[in-house]
């Protein structure tokens, strides 16, 4: 096996919706990868094109976006390191839903949709996984949602904060750590708001001391008590 098959082999093993796979399995998957790498602000998938691949981030960090009629950028998530899209349209065989951009520098290992489609068939835990993380991202949308019409802007920017910490966040003594923010546009971008309020926000947050910031890296410092006071609908 080549280093770059190692590499895959490794990356594909922190990946969740493939936990259950054998190591034999998991090598023959590794054929089926073709790394990928992206510069920022590249854009990976477009919405309404035709989809034939599906996409592991290996690396990096994506926005998932859709544009408005009048052309404003609306977020709809952020995805990292063992993350996946554009499984959607390879399921149902229509146009990609959203576009996909890159944060920062970006590897993926993207699998055509045949080899998708057959691993999914042969290998039933795969397929139970993913609809596990469909699921979620369902339920994900329904409290974003929530959030949007319910809370004022320092709750919209807490909720969000509160999803980045529980996805990526490290949790050392009460404190949760992440490490890579998205930018204050792309935070109002997903808020419906301007960029001006997500940093009065942010300012607001920190004189409150509930966070720390230091430059793209914010500490919520007590993090079970900034989750009772912003959880979504608390803040209405």
């Amino acid at each position: 096996m080549s280093n770059e098959e190692n590499h895959a082999l490794e990356a594909l093993k922190m990946v969740p919706l493939f936990s259950e796979l054998r190591d034999e399995v998991l090598e023959k998957l590794t054929l089926l990868c073709q790394l990928k790498s992206f510069q920022k602000d590249q854009v990976i998938l477009i919405e309404e094109e035709k989809g034939d691949s599906f996409f592991i981030i290996d690396e990096g960090s994506v926005k998932v976006t859709r544009l408005s009629e009048d052309g404003r950028e609306a977020i709809l998530a952020f995805l990292y390191e063992g993350d996946f899209f554009g499984e959607l349209s390879l399921l149902d065989g229509e146009a990609r839903s959203a576009n996909v951009i890159a944060m920062e520098k970006t590897i993926v290992n993207s699998i055509n949709r045949n080899d998708f489609l057959d691993m999914l068939e042969k290998h039933p835990s795969i397929s139970i996984a993913l609809l596990r993380e469909l699921a979620q991202r369902l339920r994900r949308s329904d409290q974003h949602i929530e959030f949007l019409t319910l809370s004022d802007a320092e709750g919209k920017l807490a909720s969000i904060l509160l999803e980045l910490a529980e996805q990526h966040g490290v949790r050392i003594q009460g404190r949760v750590t992440i490490s890579f923010l998205p930018s204050q546009q792309d935070l109002a971008n997903i808020m419906g708001t301007t960029r001006e309020t997500v940093s009065r926000m942010m300012k607001k947050l920190e004189v409150k001391n509930w966070i720390e910031r230091d430059m793209q890296k914010v500490v919520i410092l007590d993090y079970e008590k900034f989750r009772e006071k912003f959880q979504t609908g608390a803040n209405k």
